[in-house]
């Protein structure tokens, strides 16, 4: 093994220029794709983060408008829902819903304290919304059943809203704030995320009975939150939303194929959709990836075939003296592979050094929307597992590109080889 290395590096050394001119091209291709890899990733790993600030079996519902009369109602007259909805879901479906929450809105209000005023709205959520919606408290608590019960004027501020009236989240914990004329107190502060922060106004919580108490004391709900379990597909999704659709249907009486009676989004759908777009992403990354390898491997093939060539009449004497088509088989395949792996590996250390200055320079980059804080790169990284696994392939790759050359070096006559020049 140790003379047939020596031959190896040998025959390198005489064509050093053709050999680093190949080899530039396989270090290229295995860096390109460990980079490629690792921006890749830096664009999901921000979305995975994105979407973790959701939750992903929630199911939001609104009512809409009547496309159609249906049992003495007029065409276009509104779908109202209101507590009696919290209580027909839970009884109707047990297994597959864990908990329902009702919302009520209260939008164009302005919070008071001192001489600082802000637009706001306010939502009036019940206990359970806090883990329904993954709100995330950065001071003080959420509303509780006591406020619930007792149509307390207790509200959660937006991190933004607690910051610009207060100075700072905890300094706004315990706190009277004006809302409308209204005497109310912060009882804590969270972090802007979620489904209700889609606005130009910010959001507060506060007790559910309370904002219908505001709402000229109706029992009217803007909008239900679902929390569902065992829907994993869109197939399961589907029959849910349409039992969904029929128990709402009989309960507020519009026909149950009337789509705009009421609006709903599935998160599970959403999350579905998610990892398909996280797939296709990878699987295009490693496509571009791959492509860029087979320029290498090409020129390991190439430059195979011309050291075949060049090396005939030494293959032809060899054979004349007795040496196996194995040895020469060999000889040629394992070159391949020394060239194929030693660049490789130096493209696989580049590549990873790569993503390291990508993490350093560009590692957390975020977007601003309506007053939320979004990720748009994120950790641009690559597992060392997958990287010497691509490392693996482009050395299988090497080997077969280097067997074609190689199998014609054994093919080829003794006569034929010593007499060429």
């Amino acid at each position: 093994m140790r003379d047939l290395l020596q031959e190896i590096i040998s025959d390198i050394g005489r064509n050093k220029l053709r050999t680093a001119l190949t080899g530039i091209s396989v270090t290229t291709g295995i860096f390109l794709l460990i980079t490629l890899l690792g921006a890749g990733n830096g664009l999901i790993n921000a979305f995975r983060h994105n979407s973790g600030q959701f939750a992903t079996n929630a199911l939001y519902v609104w009512p809409g408008y009547r496309q159609q009369p249906y049992d003495g109602l007029s065409q276009w007259s509104s779908v109202r829902f209101d507590n009696r909805d919290i209580r027909t879901i839970d009884e109707a479906f047990p297994r597959e819903v864990d908990a329902a929450v009702g919302n009520v809105e209260l939008q164009g209000l302005t919070a008071t304290r001192g001489d600082q005023h802000m637009s706001c709205r306010l939502t009036g959520v019940q206990p359970e919304q806090q883990d329904l919606d993954k709100i995330t408290l950065l001071a003080g608590r959420f509303i509780n059943d006591s406020d619930l019960g007792e149509r307390r004027k207790s509200v959660v501020l937006p991190r933004r809203m607690a910051q610009t009236l207060f100075g700072t989240e905890q300094a706004a914990v315990g706190r009277p704030l004006s809302i409308d004329n209204l005497a109310f107190r912060v009882v804590g502060v969270y972090a802007d995320q979620g489904m209700g922060n889609f606005g130009s106004s910010p959001q507060g919580y506060i007790a559910l009975s309370t904002a219908q108490l505001l709402n000229h004391g109706r029992p009217d709900l803007t909008s239900l939150l679902l929390h569902t379990r065992g829907l994993t597909d869109d197939e399961q999704s589907d029959r849910f939303d349409l039992s969904l659709r029929r128990s709402l249907a009989s309960l507020h009486r519009f026909a149950a194929d009337d789509e705009t009676a009421v609006f709903t989004y599935n998160a599970v759908k959403g999350a579905e959709e998610q990892e398909k777009a996280y797939r296709i992403i990878s699987s295009a990354l490693w496509i571009v990836g791959l492509l860029t390898l087979l320029s290498g491997v090409a020129g390991i093939s190439n430059i195979m075939l011309i050291t075949v060539r060049e090396r005939t009449h030494e293959f032809g004497i060899r054979k004349a003296l007795g040496a196996r088509p194995w040895s020469i088989l060999k000889t040629v395949l394992l070159e391949s592979v020394v060239i194929t792996a030693i660049f490789g590996y130096a493209g696989l250390v580049l590549g990873i050094a790569g993503t390291e200055i990508m993490g350093r320079l560009a590692g957390e980059r975020t977007l601003s929307l309506f007053g939320n804080t979004f990720y748009y790169f994120l950790d641009p990284s690559v597992d060392l597992r997958i990287a010497f696994e691509a490392l693996a392939v482009l050395v299988a790759a090497g080997l077969a590109a280097g067997f074609v050359p190689a199998w014609k070096a054994v093919r080829i006559r003794p006569i034929e080889a010593l007499n060429a020049r």
